[in-house]
Order: structure tokens, then C-alpha cells, then sequence
């Protein structure tokens, strides 16, 4: 028995040891932001408006509260044609020709469900955005992930969204959602069997999902999208609880890594610009 404790002791104090200098080495403000010059001249127009707007200086101060082992490096690039964004090594690239889809896609006008053209382009770009920190989050911090780790992220960042306040919030869910409603309006036509086997859930599937997670946060800021059936009753029946087994995850796994202090000044701030009328 005495052989057990002491091999037990001594486990304890050498993680103890191999995880202090991890955890004491974290710190805010670890986030780098860069927006390189596009050699596709179709994405300078992207590239000024951007970077007058101070896009991802907004993204790096909103990021700045969580606690990293390391720095993190945010891209503005070209993608050979690739409209995506994605992480790796620290490091999250976002395609100007992702952005340049979405301004594509904008409705010239306010849609028939109340969502004004900007907010489909800074919903989706926020949300691919927070995405992305959310794999930088599980690699960074080596957090354990349940299921696909695309779907983890996806619940992340619409976690992530709906702390904006209400206003804001519907915003951001609205955007993100009608991008993945015009994404599957595209693919539907077309899509083969391997495109089930993609890591990534269909379009379909992650609108269903973002709508259950925000219905679920707030049953009366959302109430219209059941109302309105955008979200079938029988899925909405249970989106409180899975909204719950988000939030759980989240305070178990993120919050002891963000300066909370910190985080509530940042979220007192307005961050989207004001739509047009």
C-alpha cells in the first residue's frame, strides 16, 4: 500500500511540476493580427474597407481576455481561389475569397425574416472567425472534445455569439444562419454521398443547430424562429438542454482561462456598426 500512495505522490507531483510552467505562462493578450496585401486585385476593395474598418483589431481586442500558452497569429490572406478559413499551428488564415462570397450572396435589401444585407456578412464573418478560435482553444489549451470537433467548434462560436447582448446577438445568429440556409440552397441540387462524409455537418444541419443553440439560450429573444417554423418544434422541445450541455462544458473547460474581469468590460462595448435603414 505504502509502494501505491508513494508512486501515486510522486505521478501527482511530477504533472504537477510538467503543467505549472504550461498554465503560468499563459497570459491575455496573446493574439496577433496581420492583414496581407491580396495578390488578386478583385479582393483590394476587401482588403481597404477592412482594414479602415479596423476588423481584426476588433477581433484580437475581443479575443484579448483568454489566457494562451502561446501567441496567436490571425491572417487576412488569399486563398489561390479557396473560399474558407481555417487554423493550424497557432495560426488562423481567413480567405479573402470567404469574405468575398459572402459579400457576394448579400440581398440587396432587408430579407423576408428581418435580416438587414450587413448582417449577412458580419454574422457569418464573426462566426467563422470564433469558429476557428475554438480549434485554436481545444489544440492551444489541449481540451478534451466529445464527438466531431467541427461540431464542438460550431457550438463554441454560437455559444460565443449569444454574449453579445440582445441586440447584437440576434444580429450575429441571424447572419450566421441565413449564410448556412444560402449555402445549402446551393449544394442541395448537387451533393454527393461523399459529402456526408466531410468532417463539417451540411449547411442544413449546422442552421438547424445555431437556431436549437440560440433558441435554447433564450426562448423569447428567439421564440419567432419556431413561431415562424424555421425550427421544427420537435427539435426545439429539447434545445434548452442542449444549450445547457454547452454552457456546462464551456465553465468547466474555458472560463478558468479568461480574465472574467477583463471579458465583462470588453462586452459592455458595442461591436457591430449600425445597419442602414
Amino acid at each position: 500500500m505504502k509502494t501505491i500512495l508513494a508512486s501515486a505522490v510522486a505521478g501527482l507531483v511530477l504533472v504537477t511540476a510538467i503543467a505549472t510552467p504550461l498554465f503560468a505562462a499563459s497570459k491575455t493578450n496573446r493574439v496577433s493580427v496581420r492583414y496581407v496585401p491580396p495578390k488578386n486585385p478583385a479582393h483590394q476593395e476587401i482588403y481597404t474597407e477592412l482594414k479602415q474598418r479596423g476588423a481584426l483589431e476588433k477581433l484580437q481586442k475581443l479575443l484579448s481576455p483568454f489566457r494562451l500558452p502561446r501567441t496567436l497569429r490571425i491572417s487576412l490572406t488569399g486563398c489561390d481561389g479557396e473560399a474558407d478559413a481555417f487554423y493550424e499551428d497557432d495560426d488562423i488564415t481567413i480567405c479573402y475569397e470567404y469574405v468575398a462570397e459572402l459579400v457576394k450572396n448579400m440581398p440587396q435589401e432587408t430579407t423576408p425574416g428581418g435580416i438587414k444585407p450587413i448582417d449577412t456578412v458580419i454574422g457569418p464573418m464573426f462566426e467563422i472567425s470564433l469558429h476557428e478560435f475554438a480549434h485554436a482553444l481545444f489544440d492551444m489549451l489541449e481540451l478534451p472534445v466529445f464527438g466531431r470537433e467541427e461540431d464542438a467548434a460550431d457550438q463554441v462560436a454560437a455559444y460565443a455569439l449569444l454574449q453579445f447582448g440582445e441586440s447584437e446577438s440576434r444580429r450575429l445568429i441571424a447572419g450566421t444562419a441565413h449564410a448556412y440556409n444560402m449555402d445549402e440552397r446551393k449544394s442541395d441540387q448537387c451533393r454527393s454521398m461523399e459529402d456526408y462524409a466531410d468532417e463539417h455537418g451540411t449547411p442544413a444541419q449546422r442552421f438547424f443547430n445555431v437556431l436549437c443553440i440560440a433558441y435554447g439560450a433564450d426562448t423569447r429573444l428567439f421564440g419567432d424562429i419556431v413561431s415562424k417554423g424555421y425550427l421544427p418544434k420537435n427539435r426545439a422541445e429539447y434545445c434548452e438542454e442542449e444549450y445547457e450541455q454547452v454552457q456546462d462544458a464551456v465553465d468547466l473547460l474555458i472560463i478558468p482561462h479568461i480574465d472574467l474581469d477583463l471579458a465583462d468590460k470588453l462586452m459592455d462595448s458595442a461591436w457591430l456598426p449600425e445597419p442602414e435603414q
